[in-house]
């Protein structure tokens, strides 16, 4: 298993940042993410508890549920289905007010469920890709929100 962190400043309320991540159709407005469906709706919000949204992103198709649902605060997901076969442990994304500002922590553990190559496969190549896409929805919630 290998854990991809991502950290930004993200000059906006915790409020407006939480509510564009946590709402994954935004992510399509990055060149990275084909497409975003809402399966099932949460139990409090859309994009709530219970949760379940399939993404198509330029690296797999990824079925999540979103397991904790914290506004504006913090958000917990599982990848269930994927392809490339993944063992997904766990994925949260945290937004925390500092100094006027949003500070987003995203961090997910995984690795690539292919026998013998998937532990290299997942250290040297998804690894990377996915530090650089999580950065590049960062990128665009902070270009939005200004």
């Amino acid at each position: 298993m290998e854990t991809v962190t991502v950290e930004r400043d993200i000059d906006a309320t915790a409020d407006s940042v939480f509510a564009w991540i946590s709402n994954a159709h935004n992510y399509t407005r990055t060149p990275l993410v084909i497409s975003e469906k809402l399966r099932t709706p949460g139990r409090d919000a859309p994009y709530g508890a219970g949760a379940v949204r399939v993404l198509i992103w330029m690296v797999g198709w990824f079925a999540e549920r979103i397991t904790a649902y914290d506004p504006p605060h913090a958000f917990d997901y599982h990848v269930f289905r994927s392809i490339p076969p993944s063992r997904h442990e766990a994925g949260r994304v945290t937004v925390d007010d500092v100094d006027g500002s949003a500070h987003v922590v995203w961090t997910t553990t995984f690795e690539v469920a292919i026998p013998v190559v998937g532990p290299a496969i997942t250290r040297w190549i998804a690894q990377p890709l996915m530090a650089y896409a999580f950065r590049r929805v960062l990128d665009r919630a902070a270009d939005d929100l200004q």
